[in-house]
């Protein structure tokens, strides 16, 4: 594969840096993930795949290009602690998560002790190990696109 690679380094301030190194592939010579889809495909989460319900919340899945993309809708007053943990059967949320935010404000606690408020435009990563809580009157909305797989399945794969 032609590559072409950039060097650099990010000052993060007080001395601090990290060197990066970011590998550009030529699309002409590339077998990316892009360069092996052979199929378009466009589905909505009006007519998901699956749906799965809980206290104050539900999922709906969608199966498109070997992945699978949740949308989670929680209701105010949702907590996982409370509507999911009976189901998942785990201390704190297990299912990693790479989410969008669309709507309402997620409050997330890691297990570390870290916390977040997660608002509209938000993109998160949070790993395996937190609780989480609408905050407000308006329902939080959420396009995840790692961690729904199993989520309020009982199923633990992660």
């Amino acid at each position: 594969m032609n590559r072409n690679l950039i060097s650099g380094l990010l000052f993060l301030g007080a001395g601090s840096a990290i060197a990066l190194t970011c590998a550009f592939t030529n699309p002409k010579t590339s077998n990316s993930m892009i360069d092996t889809m052979t199929n378009s495909e466009a589905k909505s989460f009006e007519k998901p795949d699956e749906v799965r319900t809980f206290p104050k919340g539900r999922l709906e899945l969608i199966n498109i290009g070997g992945a699978t993309v949740g949308r989670g809708i929680f209701e105010p007053g949702w907590r996982w602690s409370t509507s999911v943990m009976p189901i998942a059967k785990t201390k704190s949320c297990e299912a990693p998560h790479f989410q969008y935010h669309v709507a309402g404000t997620l409050h997330v606690v890691m297990d570390d002790g870290t916390e977040y408020d997660l608002k509209p435009g938000d993109v998160s990563i949070l790993p395996s190990g937190h609780d989480a809580w609408t905050v407000g009157n308006e329902a939080v909305v959420v396009v995840d696109f790692q961690g729904m797989v199993d989520y309020a399945s009982g199923v633990h794969k992660h």
